[in-house]
Order: C-alpha cells, then structure tokens, then sequence
C-alpha cells in the first residue's frame, strides 16, 4: 500500500513539472516572437508633407567678376623711363602708360627717316641717269631695293615707337603695377594688371527645374552680401549648353555698377529667381532628405500601416532643405527623412520620436 501511494506521488511530481516546463515553454515563444517582430523593424525618421504658403524665391550664390580683365605686357625690350600711372588710376582706352626707352627710339626714327630720305634721292638720281644711259638697269634696280628697304626699316622703327608707347587696351582701373620706374623688361613681361567694374559679371550655379525657364537677355534681381540696401539688376548673357557634375547649369548676369562703383570684383553677390511668382500661393513641400539617393530619383518612401511604401513622385522647384512636390503625394502624407537605405518594400518601420 506504501509502494502504491509513493509512487502516485512520483506521477504527480513528474505531470507538474513536465506541465510547469510547457507552459514555461510557451510562453518564451511567445515572447521570443515579440522580440523578433521588433528587430525585423526598420528605425526611420520621418516627416509629414506639407501644403503651406512658402518664399518661392530662389537663390543662385557666386562672385563678382569684372567684365572685362586685362594684363598689360611689354611688347619690346627696354628699360621703363616713364611711369604715368599708379595703382588707383583709372585710365582711357589708348591713354599712354609707361614708356620703354623713348629717347634711343626716337633717334632710330630719326635715323631711318635719314636714311629714306637719301635713299629717295639716289633713286631720282639713278631713274635720270638711266634714261641718258649712265648707270646699268642693274644699278638702277639696285637703287630701288634700298629705297624700298629704307621704307621698311622706318616702318619698323615706327612700330617699335609705338610698342614702347605702353597704351591701355580698355578702360578701366589699374589693379596692380608689376614693374617700377628704371626696370628692365622683356617682350611679353607684364606690367599692368587693367581692370573694368564698370560692368561686372556673376557667375551661378543654376539648377535644371530653374534653368528651364531662363533665356538670354532676362532681367534677374542681384544682391550683395556687403550692401544689404542695394539692389542691382543683373542681364543674363550666357546659358551653359551642358548642366555640370552636380546637374547644375553655370548662368553668367552683366551687372550695371553704380556711380560711385560701390561693387568690386570679388565680392560675394546672390542672384534671386522666380522672387515674386506664386507668392501667397501653397505648394506641397517635402524635406529634401526624403529622397532616395538625390531629387533626381523622384523617389520617396511613404508610412502605411506601419510599413515602408515607395512612391514615384514629380519634383518641383529646388528651395534647399525642401523640395516642391507636384505629383505624386498628398498633403499630410507622410514620408522617411532618414534610414531609407536600409528599407525594402512593405518592410515593418519604426519610427523615432
């Protein structure tokens, strides 16, 4: 009878402890499912897509650049005995600058003016003594080919006055003096840096959805940073062909200066576009990060359900950190700012507050 109670017991013991170890079992499967839902969950950040009055302007950065830009070489080799001009000065087309050895030049001219005017005179000479038979066709010819060398040589000896004449090719400022008074210098040695700021020229970066509403001759709002109280008016003159590594398209404005030439070639100058379209009009705008990879794509994933959904949409206009959405999405829509590259379609989010 012993036996048989003790052994009831040992039954017992054992069905509670296999049934302790099955639920026990469970419910870590359970749990072990939990936790395996929750990895499998992409952790993204993401944002809504707005429809909202926002500035349309778009902003173009560069530098001023002068219109035209020149360095003055020396065209004949000399010593610099005159100096006319200092660094400041402004000067006129074909004003004189400098001069290279005007003295020695002068006394070349002087000889090779000598020199034809002998050279003419021994050709009346010879042409009369021909004709009564007193000199030989061949000393007559030979007469002339002095004459006719005697001309050269002045013509060259004028050339090389004018070339020791430094003249300003343009109007506009010195910039900088490469040589001083008494210097020596060798043909193609600069000498002057010549700038015009008359004009100036703003080269910017233009993006394709803003490049295909400009043509040549279009008038653009200019801005510098340094003088927030002017406005200039900046005329488009050139449209690259063929947009650069970054699908931007180089846009050169000609500036008008000022009387007083308040802007100078350097300075840093904003080209404003689009500044007064769709004012106080709503346009559906995304944080540039939502897209996969670049603008581009025209790629975005949206949140459905918890879940990862990609989405072709129709990139507008380019505001910096947002994008215009013109198809595509809807005004409360939301979509991932970050973690894209970790996502596959449907895949489970998580969405970081």
């Amino acid at each position: 009878m012993k036996k048989i109670i003790t052994a009831l017991v040992l039954v017992v013991l054992v069905g509670g402890l296999i049934y302790i170890l099955s639920s026990n079992k469970s419910k870590n499967d359970q749990e072990t499912a939990i936790v395996a839902e929750r990895n499998a969950e992409v952790t993204v950040r993401a944002e809504k897509a707005k429809l909202q009055v926002f500035d349309t302007s778009y902003k173009a950065n560069g530098n001023f650049m002068p219109e035209q830009e020149v360095t003055i070489s020396a065209e004949t080799p000399g010593r610099i005995n005159k100096l006319l001009v200092d660094e400041g000065s402004r000067v006129q087309k074909g004003q004189v600058i400098a001069l290279v050895n005007s003295d020695q030049i002068n006394v070349q001219i002087q000889t090779a003016e000598a020199a034809l005017a002998t050279a003419k005179a021994d050709a009346v000479r010879f042409e009369s003594a021909f004709k009564t038979g007193g000199v030989t066709q061949q000393q007559l010819d030979q007469v002339r080919l002095m004459l006719k060398n005697a001309e050269s040589n002045l013509k060259s000896a004028r050339i090389t006055a004018a070339d020791a004449s430094i003249k300003a090719p343009i109007n506009g400022i010195i910039n900088k003096k490469h040589v001083e008074l008494g210097s020596f210098v060798a043909p193609g040695a600069p000498l002057f840096d010549l700038v015009n700021v008359a004009q100036l020229k703003l080269r910017v970066n233009v993006d394709e959805s803003h490049v295909a509403n400009l043509k040549e001759g279009d008038m653009i709002q200019v801005k510098a940073s340094v003088l927030p109280n002017d406005t200039f008016q900046g005329k488009v003159t050139f449209i690259a062909p063929k947009a650069d590594a970054a699908l931007n398209y180089p846009v050169d404005l000609l500036i008008a200066n000022n009387q007083d030439n308040k802007l100078r070639a350097g300075m840093y100058g904003s080209a404003i576009f689009d500044g007064e379209k769709d004012s106080g009009t709503p346009i559906l705008l995304v944080p540039r990060n939502a897209f996969v990879g670049s603008v581009s794509s025209n790629l975005v994933f949206t949140i459905v359900n918890g879940k990862a959904v990609s989405k072709k949409v129709v990139a507008g206009r380019n505001f910096g950190d947002f994008v215009e959405v013109l198809e595509g999405l809807k005004d409360g829509e939301t979509v991932i700012t970050s973690g894209q590259i970790n996502l596959t379609e449907n895949a489970p989010v998580s969405i970081i507050k």
